[in-house]
Parts: C-alpha cells; sequence; structure tokens
C-alpha cells in the first residue's frame, strides 16, 4: 500500500497536492527540492513530508425553525361547496355534454358548407 505522509486517506492527499500544484503553477516558490521539474510531482513531495498546512473545516448543519402551530394552507375538501360528496345535479348534465363532444371530437372535425 502506499504511503501518503501524514494524511488519513488518499483523496485528501490528492486534493492537497492538487491545490499546492495550482500555487506552484501560479508562482510560489516550491518548499523542497526535487530532481523532477513537473510541478505537479513536487507538490506530491512536499505534501508527503508534511509541508504543506491544512485545517480540515466541519460543514455547518442547517437549523430548521419550526412553527409555533401547525397551519393549513388552503381549502379544506368538501365544506363550503354546497355538494354532497363532490356531486350535484347540475354535474351529471355536465358529464353528458362533455362525452357528446368527446365523441365529436373522435369523429373528426365538421366540415363548414359554403353558402
Amino acid at each position: 500500500m502506499k504511503t501518503y505522509g501524514d494524511i488519513d486517506s488518499k483523496f485528501r492527499f490528492v486534493i492537497l497536492a492538487s491545490m499546492r500544484a495550482k500555487q506552484l503553477l501560479r508562482g510560489a516558490k516550491p518548499s523542497v527540492e526535487s530532481k523532477s521539474k513537473n510541478l505537479i510531482r513536487v507538490a506530491q513531495e512536499e505534501v508527503k513530508k508534511g509541508l504543506i498546512d491544512y485545517e480540515i473545516v466541519q460543514d455547518k448543519q442547517e437549523s430548521f425553525h419550526e412553527p409555533d402551530e401547525e397551519m393549513f394552507i388552503g381549502e379544506e375538501v368538501g365544506k363550503g361547496s354546497g355538494t354532497v360528496e363532490g356531486k350535484t345535479g347540475a354535474g351529471d348534465e355536465e358529464q353528458e355534454n362533455d362525452k357528446g363532444q368527446k365523441d365529436d371530437l373522435k369523429k373528426g372535425p365538421k366540415k363548414k358548407k359554403k353558402n
């Protein structure tokens, strides 16, 4: 198994080395002398030797404010509409008209007669 210096995981090693490599590519001076001219390799050596300081920051947990009372926003179903279980006599007639219109749509559009 590869050793990553004092780093606890290979993922953290990769992140630290990549961040340090970006600094080196932008002009930072290396803190270690290396045989390699590749700045990524230099950054990896620095991380392995423990020359890079880092801090693990914990995520802030979101706090949710719970309301004091539960509220219902909207209309209650079946109250105030004047219907019994949502059905009225007028609704039955409308359903028959809707069926007739649906049958007309199935047949296709009606052609207008020219006068």
